[in-house]
C-alpha cells in the first residue's frame, strides 16, 4: 500500500565536517529540487528580537554580540564547543524554534505540490531527524581527506581540526546508519554525477505533484498521516517559516 500512494518523499542528507554536504545540497537545489538547509534555518531562529536570541544572550552574555547587535555565531559556536553547560543552554534555546521552522518548512512544500524535499542536516542522526525521511544519504570521505579540507578550509592547526572532527559522531556511524553514501575522494563533478545518481534511485529527482497528492513519506507507515495532520494544522493556522536570515536583517 505504501508504494502505490503519490507521496511527497522527504529524503534526509548529512555528513562529517568537511565531508562536502554543502556542495551537494547545492547541486540538489540547482536541478530544481527542494531543499531545507538546518544551518540556514538555526541562523534564522537567531535573529535580534526573537525568544531564541534573547535566551541565548542571556546565558552567553554581551560578548556574544557583534557591533551590530546580531548574534556573533562564530564566538558562541567556540564557547559551546569547550564549555558543555553553555551548549545545553544553546541547545535548549535552539532546538524547538528550529523544529518549528523545519516542521514550517515542510508544510510550504507539500502543500505547494512538491514532490520530494531534501533535509541537509549536519545533525540528523544526533537529533532524531531521520524518522521524518524516508530516506538518508551520508557524504563521506576518508579520515585524511577529511582532516586535510578541514585545515584547508577553516585554517585549523592538526589539534584544532582533529578536536572539531572528534566532536562529532563518528563518520563510519552515520554511513552505518545511512540507506546510502556519497562518496566524495574526486572532484566536484564527480561528486554532482554520485550525487544525482543516489538521488535519483531515492525517488528525489521528480516533477511535481497533482493537488491531491501531499501525504509526506517519512521512515515509518503509520508516521505519514500523522505528520500530515501535523503539518495542515501549522498551515490553518498560519505558521509560515521566518524569511531567511539576510532578508530579516534587511527588513
Amino acid at each position: 500500500l505504501h508504494s502505490r500512494i503519490r507521496t511527497m518523499r522527504i529524503v534526509g542528507l548529512t555528513g562529517g565536517i568537511a565531508c562536502g554536504k554543502s556542495a551537494v545540497s547545492t547541486a540538489a537545489a540547482s536541478w530544481g529540487l527542494r531543499v531545507i538547509d538546518m544551518d540556514e534555518i538555526a541562523r534564522r531562529v537567531v535573529c535580534p528580537g526573537l525568544p531564541a536570541y534573547t535566551d541565548i544572550v542571556a546565558a552567553f552574555g554581551d560578548g556574544a554580540l557583534l557591533p551590530s547587535g546580531e548574534l556573533n555565531r562564530t564566538e558562541v559556536g567556540r564557547i559551546a564547543f569547550s564549555d558543555r553547560e553553555k551548549r545545553r543552554a544553546l541547545n535548549a534555546a535552539t532546538h524547538r524554534p528550529m523544529l518549528m521552522q523545519l516542521l514550517a518548512e515542510l508544510a510550504a512544500a507539500l502543500f505547494g505540490g512538491e514532490a520530494a524535499v531534501l533535509i541537509d542536516a549536519p545533525l540528523l542522526f544526533e537529533t532524531s531527524l531521520h524518522w521524518l525521511c524516508c530516506t538518508t544519504l551520508v557524504v563521506a570521505v576518508a579520515e585524511a581527506t577529511q582532516l586535510e579540507r578541514l585545515r584547508a578550509r577553516d585554517g585549523f592547526s592538526a589539534e584544532e581540526a582533529e578536536k572539531r572532527i572528534s566532536a562529532q559522531m563518528p563518520l563510519a556511524e552515520k554511513c552505518a546508519r545511512a540507506d546510502a553514501v556519497i562518496d566524495n575522494e574526486g572532484t566536484r563533478d564527480e561528486l554532482a554525477a554520485r550525487a544525482a545518481t543516489i538521488l535519483d534511485a531515492a525517488g528525489a529527482i521528480a516533477g511535481g505533484l497533482p493537488w491531491w497528492a501531499r501525504l509526506p513519506r517519512t521512515r515509518v507507515l503509520l508516521l505519514d498521516p500523522l505528520l500530515w495532520l501535523l503539518l495542515a494544522a501549522l498551515r490553518l493556522c498560519g505558521v509560515e517559516p521566518l524569511p531567511h536570515a539576510g532578508e530579516a536583517t534587511k527588513s
